[in-house]
């Protein structure tokens, strides 16, 4: 699972499909919501704020 700016999406996706062997979903972070998880401060590459989660 993967918390990324815009910038550093397209290496989240790599790095999944590296590890996983398969493609990951992604999800806006503004646009969905989970009761038992908050969505990091910070991209996981950067400081920017995070915009997409890819699990």
């Amino acid at each position: 699972m993967y918390v990324v700016c815009n910038d550093h999406l397209e290496i989240a996706l790599e790095e999944f499909v590296e590890t996983y062997e398969q493609s990951p979903d992604i999800y806006e972070l503004d646009k969905v919501s989970f009761t038992d998880w908050t969505s990091p401060h910070t991209c996981e590459f950067c400081d920017k704020h995070p915009k997409y989660l890819v699990v």
